[in-house]
């Protein structure tokens, strides 16, 4: 056999992929007060982490999930709101287990349940998903047992059918220990039938398509690197793209039963081709995703369907100008909204809060003939529109709207809480119900437009975190958009590195409205970076801050705001 040959002999039988008995699993459960994981919250959290059989680490906490434990998750769990009292939040212990589990496989028992209220959990705190390989063992239960031998592949059922050391009791570490043992009893079984590695293991699982195995080779010379990846069709279109901290590993994973999502399977038997471009680091990543899903329009993917434009609220330009919801903002623009419903609610409570009029109708400077509405019967609208106001005698409303929007006072807001206290006084409950959420959605929409804004607002960025090997990753910033991504390894002197990415930066020209010309989208993203613990400012051309009067002020509201929602919700 040439050299040439052996060579390609032993590519391919690397391809096999991590072995299992190589392979990092963290089994975890999780105890929640609900099945919602939208409106529930996680109350404990229980992981295993094993290795060849061996058990390498454990991770166990309570958590506080803000909110009263059902009656019946007491019952079933036997966790009290006493038991949570004193433990730590959401926000603490998520970040926490992200790093126990960072690297490995994940596997849970019915694995769609607890990855849901994890994701979830990730995306309200701000967190980016990393996208791990997940096994769930119901799914591999019902591929390995035959109904005879296992007519139900409840946890319970199966930690007594391979003797686990633990048994399930509604705890999660108890859950996950059992669940480990499961595994390695599926994990036998498998092993006797030839799956040896990983990928063979995923492969394994049910739904896989035979136009998925034969487009395994289509992930072969891709680097283990972060960055972004392009799935190309026939025609050389864009199919797809998505983001990975490893493109290899992560685009094997769509020629396995590791993808189970249909479009995906088919998407995958379309490709002829993946193209890739390696980033710095994730924030390089997520930003050329944001960048390259508005260039290509991918028909794959679901953003592409969704318009991701924003939504504003703006003022007109005329004598008596009123609230308008557009789609291109100006400057002193409110939003971004992600949803019309979402502006036309906060455009109502502005209306309410600022006395700007209501009425679509364009009324000139001078000799307004027109009817007073009931608005301003009931003392809720100055009528400029029957000449009752002049320009200046509005002026005044329009200015209101200006500082809630800028952040220089925030009086409107408190007097949309007083008439919210009036109301409920009265025991008008409904109103007071619709007052509650339409302000909520405006202080939410204030806090972070002004937080946008402040980023967009500021020329030059420079900020650096710590990578995972004692190096430093980079970003320079301009004008809300990432300019320049890169990164120190250790032992790497960072400050000449930091000169050459300003040095390299894209020129970024200003734009008009609140953004400076940026997609809300992308500054989002920055913003959530640098917001992350961890980060460091290297330099600034001016300062960056919120205004003094931001929404930001009103977080507390938002929170008691919240409960009361979800209180009634769990009532209903």
């Amino acid at each position: 056999m040439s050299t040439a040959s052996a060579t390609r002999t032993q590519l391919a039988f690397d391809e096999l992929g991590t072995p299992l008995r190589e392979t990092t699993f963290v089994v975890f459960d999780l105890e929640t007060t609900g099945g919602s994981a939208e409106t529930d919250a996680i109350t404990e959290f229980g992981a295993v982490k094993v290795r060849g059989g061996e058990v390498i680490g454990e991770f166990a906490t309570l958590v506080d999930p803000g909110r009263g434990i059902p009656p019946e998750i007491i019952a079933l769990t036997g966790i009290t709101d006493s038991m949570v009292y004193t433990a730590p939040k959401l926000e603490a212990v998520l970040p926490a287990f992200l790093e126990f589990a960072a690297g490995s496989v994940l596997v849970a028992h019915n694995s769609g349940f607890d990855v849901g209220f994890i994701k979830a959990a990730c995306r309200r705190l701000g967190y980016r998903w990393p996208k791990p390989a997940v096994v769930c063992t119901v799914r591999l239960g019902r591929r390995v047992l035959t109904r005879e031998e296992a007519p139900s592949c409840r946890l319970s059922a199966l930690a007594a059918l391979f003797r686990a050391s633990t048994m399930p009791n509604h705890r999660a570490l108890a859950d996950a220990r059992a669940t480990v043992d499961v595994l390695h009893g599926l994990l036998e079984r498998v092993g006797s039938l030839g799956v040896q590695s990983l990928e063979e293991l995923l492969d394994y699982l049910p739904e896989v398509t035979a136009a998925q195995r034969r487009k395994r080779t289509l992930a072969e010379d891709l680097p283990n690197e972060p960055g972004v990846y392009l799935f190309r069709g026939p025609s050389e279109e864009v199919l797809y793209v998505g983001t990975a901290s490893d493109l290899k590993r992560r685009v094997r994973q769509y020629f396995t039963a590791g993808e189970t999502r249909r479009r995906l399977r088919e998407m995958v038997s379309l490709a002829v081709r993946v193209d890739t471009v390696t980033c710095a680091h994730p924030l390089e990543a997520e930003v050329r995703e944001l960048r390259l899903l508005s260039a290509h329009k991918p028909a794959y993917n679901r953003r592409s369907k969704n318009s991701r434009n924003s939504w504003w609220i703006t003022l007109t330009e005329e004598p008596f100008p009123r609230l308008s919801v557009v789609r291109r903002p100006r400057d002193g623009a409110l939003g971004p909204f992600r949803s019309k419903r979402m502006a036309d609610e906060a455009l109502l409570a502005m209306q309410e809060a600022t006395g700007i009029r209501p009425c679509t109708v364009r009324i000139p400077a001078k000799a307004a003939t027109g009817s007073p509405c009931a608005l301003a019967e009931l003392d809720r609208c100055g009528a400029p529109c029957a000449g009752r106001q002049t320009v200046e005698q509005y002026r005044p409303m329009v200015h209101a709207v200006d500082a809630l929007v800028a952040g220089r006072h925030l009086d409107p807001l408190r007097l949309l809480e007083s008439r919210l206290a009036a109301l409920s006084t009265e025991h008008r409950f409904e109103q007071a119900r619709t007052g509650r959420d339409r302000m909520s959605t405006l202080i939410r929409a204030l806090d972070r437009g002004q937080r946008l804004a402040a980023l967009a607002s500021v020329e030059e960025l420079v900020a650096a975190r710590p990578d995972s090997a004692g190096g430093w990753e980079f970003a320079v910033v301009r004008h809300g958009r990432l300019a320049s991504a890169g990164v120190a390894r250790r032992g790497v002197q960072p400050m000449p590195v930091v000169e050459h990415l300003v040095a390299s930066a894209e020129t970024v020209i200003p734009g008009e409205g609140p953004l400076r010309g940026a997609p809300a989208e992308e500054v989002g993203v920055v913003l959530r970076w640098l917001d992350r613990p961890g980060t460091r400012m290297v330099r600034c051309t001016s300062p960056w801050s919120e205004p003094a009067h931001c929404a930001a002020r009103w977080r507390p509201w938002l929170d008691i705001a919240d409960r009361a929602r979800v209180a009634l919700v769990t009532r209903d």
